[in-house]
């Protein structure tokens, strides 16, 4: 890799080569029968040796023993631990929401660690953004391998932010497009009037581990407002006008308490996992940092 030149805008050359190093913790093991990185419970072909057992007429003779068959004159067939594919489906919300603050850019950034993370540990990434409701999902296609890290960089720095499809509605196209079983990665604020129920079971239904990351601006975790003022809701443009700010940020702060506990829960008792993040918090610490102390990846 070039020093002198980043491979991505989205990460420096440094993040980006302690970040190949790491992997995704599932909580459960939800994967493909084919092979991969993950170790099932029954024999298949990988390198790594678990037991023995008689041949039988069919078996590869390369797997014969012949050292144990010189020994007893019968002849026994060396079994390998199955190792199994496990897919990474990365969403990024596009919506007009994620443009306040560093959401959509921290959002992008995620994406393509998570996905280097599946890259580079032979699992199978798709990536899904969702802008506009009512069209399809923009797709990166299914990959594997160290050789398609352009191709996902590429895609992430191309999404065009600023739509209105609401990330329950998106969940729901992304599963109309996808097959397999692993992780769902879900990059969104979750600032949503919809149901969240639905969305959640499809995903846990489909065989698809949660993990859901709210990003949320500074002033959004800790607005400090005053006065008289007008909000306007950035993907329908409708307009709430306020007169006395101080007493609705009590009220504002017990919903997004409620919101959080709302995903936490429906994550968790679908095995999953959920956690929101400042936007403005460097890349670095949250994955080597904030991450890494929940669990989510090594």
């Amino acid at each position: 890799m070039d020093t002198t030149k980043n491979f991505t805008t989205l990460l420096d050359n440094a993040t980006l080569g302690r970040v190949e190093r790491m992997r995704m913790l599932p909580m459960r093991r939800r994967t493909n029968r084919s092979r991969g990185e993950h170790l099932a419970g029954k024999g298949g072909t990988s390198t790594e040796f678990n037991d023995y057992r008689d041949y039988v007429p069919g078996d590869d003779m390369r797997n014969v023993d012949w050292n144990i068959f010189a020994r007893l004159n019968r002849p026994y067939v060396k079994q390998y631990r199955h190792e199994e594919e496990m897919h990474v489906v990365v969403l990024v919300d596009a919506s007009a929401s994620m443009q306040f603050g560093d959401k959509f850019e921290r959002a992008k950034q995620l994406a393509a660690c998570f996905a280097v993370m599946g890259l580079m540990n032979i699992e199978k990434v798709s990536l899904f953004a969702c802008q506009h409701a009512g069209q399809t999902p923009l797709i990166s296609p299914p990959c594997t391998g160290r050789m398609n890290m352009k191709r996902v960089f590429s895609f992430l720095e191309s999404i065009p932010p600023g739509g209105d499809f609401p990330i329950e509605e998106a969940v729901e196209a992304v599963l109309r497009q996808h097959r397999g079983r692993g992780i769902a990665v879900l990059l969104s604020d979750f600032l949503t009037f919809g149901a969240l129920e639905r969305p959640m079971n499809m995903l846990f239904s489909a065989g698809l581990e949660v993990f859901g990351v709210q990003l949320l601006s500074s002033i959004e975790l800790n607005p400090e407002l005053t006065g008289d003022l007008r909000f306007v809701d950035a993907e329908n443009g409708l307009t709430l006008d306020v007169s006395s700010v101080g007493d609705l940020l009590g009220f504002y702060h017990e919903h997004l308490n409620g919101l959080q506990e709302h995903l936490s829960t429906l994550c968790r008792q679908r095995s999953g996992r959920f956690t929101c993040l400042d936007a403005a918090t460097p890349i670095d610490t949250i994955m080597f940092d904030v991450l890494k102390r929940k669990g989510w990846v090594q």
